[in-house]
């Protein structure tokens, strides 16, 4: 009988402290922003070289329910290489083809990762105000950092159908801002 009890007296405590460890591990609730700044990679979709893609995002997760809400708002435009490609056309900043993206979705689920979390939803895109062909679109949202500054960076990775206009290679950022 003494050594049922220690077994259950035993189990119920390493129950309680993993649970205590994986709440101290967890992103705590909080608000983040800040900017995206980076260019999408050059493809034989895009000869004329790749897009440079600018904009404030920011991210709030809700509490301890192990979501999060997105929203970005970018502009792309050809990047420089494209003038040199066309040289005619620098004195003509529309042929760069500037055009607005609104990104957002607000059930997105958080996840640790090495480094920091991650989040994961299906993103609503707009493309000037209207909704973008690729729209809905799955969305991965990373937030990483180092030992000075844990929360530091942001990676953004889109999937198909919008990874044929934004790549498929994370768009990259940073963190100014972090409220817990």
């Amino acid at each position: 009988m003494k050594s049922k009890v220690f077994t259950w007296s035993t189990f119920a405590a390493l129950m309680l402290a993993l649970c205590i460890g994986a709440m101290a591990q967890a992103p705590p609730p909080g608000n983040f922003s800040g900017m995206i700044n980076d260019y999408t990679a050059g493809t034989t979709v895009m000869p004329v070289g790749p897009w440079e893609i600018r904009g404030p995002w920011s991210l709030m997760l809700r509490g301890t329910s192990g979501m999060a809400t997105f929203s970005a708002d970018l502009t792309m435009v050809r990047s420089d290489y494209w003038v040199v490609l066309n040289p005619n056309e620098q004195d003509f900043p529309q042929d760069r083809t500037p055009h607005a993206h609104h990104i957002s979705f607000d059930d997105g689920v958080v996840t640790l990762i090495n480094g920091g979390f991650q989040v994961t939803g299906t993103a609503a895109i707009t493309a000037n105000g209207s909704p973008a062909g690729f729209s809905p679109s799955p969305l991965t949202i990373q937030i990483v950092g180092g030992s000075t500054i844990p929360f530091s960076n942001i990676h953004m990775t889109f999937g198909s159908p919008a990874s044929g206009h934004f790549g498929t290679y994370p768009l990259d950022g940073i963190v100014s801002s972090s409220s817990q």
